[in-house]
């Protein structure tokens, strides 16, 4: 079945080389990007002709579907049975009232699946070269499926409904027309002039023409000239005839061969109902260039974001916090005890509950003050923006789908950015190692004055203290200089790491302000940047399948 297609298809290639099968892959690959993103009836439309284009690729390439078409009393069947040379449809008051349609088949080799999706039933086909016709003709038509179909402006509606059925699956239509109704609105407003972009396709005959009298038949083949031209179908030739007497038939059997050994019929019309729907898909998709998110509307809807989250917040309490519990590592441990009952700032903000407490609770939740209304409204007018900014100059509907895919995820996204702000690391768990460093050196430093007071007091309290027996330096006792010198080298380290604490407390703030606005950025990538990213991805799609159709 493949190679059966494939050989199809390749028989289907036009001189200049287009594939109409990669016209029609093309087209499918659009109507699947633009379903629910354009207007269900174009898109419905552009789905029913490719697989109706899908389905004549797999069937009889060496086949051309004719249809005879007409209005009542236009001689379509007397056209019909003089191309056939048999009287297999009745005329005038003898035509049956069924709305089936009539076939002849010119070579039967793979005509049985055509006809058959083409949906006439067999005892409405015949074949022309079945052992019912004995004459000996030439075989200009073989390859030809002819139907004369019914009266398409029948007071019955099945008659018009199998008429418009079958209008668009022939490969080649030919337009009967009387010379008393060739002005009819019915079929200009209702077939030629919405077929004016399948003008390869047709043929206009003007039948009855041994009624007109010789001296008005110019000026009326030139009045319907004049009508098509009106209607958009400059390349559709007019071919008067009479059914009646045989005039014109061999002109209007040589124009049918002709385009029948071109073997071009079937891909003109699959290519023009190609190019239409895909012209339609076009108009309401818009033609501008494929666009993608600029990096600076993404950074600033981030930062709507971060600011809306809290993290300027979370950031100064982490600055707040490392201050807080390094300068009590690292101040003198006489008074440093007093900051234990000052309330640390990310505790507050149930940000510093350590891996025990998240696996407790899932997942850590924070108690971050709710965003302002102004903060509310500048994350809004963010994503607002980098809708506007990626659907810009594109059609309607897409601007539309972008515009509700910007806003489908926003709902989650105070619980996600809770979610991603409360499992972050902030990195503020560990003191620094030198702060633990300096904290043993604080204690030291505070034995050694408890120890050299309890000497002092001890030498007191013997007499010795400015004896010889006790060192000196510089003249001063040295339990003296111990104890002073511990209390003060302890004030000093302490004043000194105030220093580092605050470097270190930047440094982490800064840290945290990164890991923090790279989660409240994935939080917005996968809640708005994503779903706009897919609709524009979509309309890269859309684009270049329609490039391909339209090629």
């Amino acid at each position: 079945m493949t190679s059966l297609l494939q050989n199809v298809k390749k028989s289907l290639v036009s001189s200049s080389g287009s594939d109409i099968g990669d016209r029609i892959d093309g087209l499918a690959v659009a109507v699947d990007a633009a379903g629910g993103r354009l207007s269900d009836e174009v898109v419905g439309e552009a789905r029913t002709i490719v697989e109706r284009a899908q389905g004549r690729l797999k069937l009889s390439a060496d086949h051309t579907v004719v249809g005879i078409a007409g209005a009542t009393g236009s001689g379509k069947s007397s056209t019909f049975n003089a191309l056939t040379g048999l009287e297999l449809s009745a005329v005038g008051v003898r035509r049956p009232t069924t709305s089936w349609a009539t076939a002849c088949v010119w070579g039967t080799q793979g005509a049985r699946e055509l006809l058959e999706w083409l949906g006439i039933p067999d005892r409405h086909q015949t074949t022309r070269d079945s052992m019912l016709d004995t004459r000996r003709e030439s075989n200009d038509l073989d390859g030809v499926v002819l139907l004369d179909l019914p009266d398409h402006d029948s007071t019955e509606v099945s008659h018009h409904l199998e008429v418009d059925r079958l209008v668009v699956l022939v490969d080649m239509l030919v337009w009967v027309l009387d010379p008393q109704k060739y002005a009819d609105a019915a079929i200009h407003d209702r077939y030629l002039n919405p077929l004016k972009t399948h003008d390869e396709v047709m043929v206009v005959v003007l039948n009855h023409i041994d009624t007109v009298p010789e001296e008005r038949r110019e000026s009326m083949i030139a009045d319907v000239r004049r009508l098509l031209d009106n209607d958009g179908l400059q390349k559709v030739p007019v071919i008067p005839v009479s059914a009646k007497l045989g005039w014109g038939i061999h002109e209007l059997k040589a124009e049918i061969a002709k385009r029948v050994a071109e073997k071009n019929a079937t891909r003109a019309r699959l290519e023009a109902d190609v190019r239409v729907v895909a012209g339609k898909i076009e108009a309401e998709s818009g033609s501008a260039p494929v666009r993608s998110l600029a990096s600076d509307r993404v950074e600033a809807l981030d930062d709507a974001l971060a600011e809306a989250a809290g993290v300027p917040t979370i950031v100064d309490a982490v600055e707040r916090a490392t201050r807080l519990r390094a300068n009590r590592a690292t101040g003198w441990p006489l008074v440093s005890w007093v900051s234990r009952f000052k309330a640390d700032p990310l505790k507050r903000l149930h940000l510093d509950l350590g891996s025990a407490g998240k696996e407790l609770t899932g997942r850590a939740r924070t108690s971050m003050p709710t965003a302002t209304a102004v903060q509310r409204a500048r994350v809004d007018s963010e994503v607002r923006a980098l809708a506007d900014d990626a659907s810009t100059g594109l059609g309607q509907s897409w601007q539309e789908s972008i515009r509700q895919a910007s806003v489908s995820r926003v709902d989650d996204l105070n619980d996600r950015l809770d979610a991603a702000l409360g499992d972050t690391d902030l990195g503020v768990a560990r003191l620094p190692v030198w702060a633990g460093l300096v904290r043993v050196l604080q204690w030291l430093l505070i034995l050694a004055a408890v120890g050299g007071g309890v000497w002092t007091l001890a030498a007191l309290a013997s007499g010795t203290l400015d004896d010889s027996s006790t060192p000196h330096v510089g003249g001063i006792s040295l339990p003296i200089i111990v104890c002073l010198g511990g209390v003060l080298l302890g004030v000093v380290l302490a004043l000194v790491c105030r220093i580092l604490v605050a470097g270190t407390a930047r440094t982490r703030a800064a840290r945290a302000d990164h890991r923090l606005r790279s989660a409240v950025s994935g939080v917005a990538q996968e809640l708005v940047v994503a779903p706009v990213e897919q609709e524009l991805a979509a309309y890269s799609t859309v684009r270049a399948g329609l490039d391909r159709a339209l090629a």
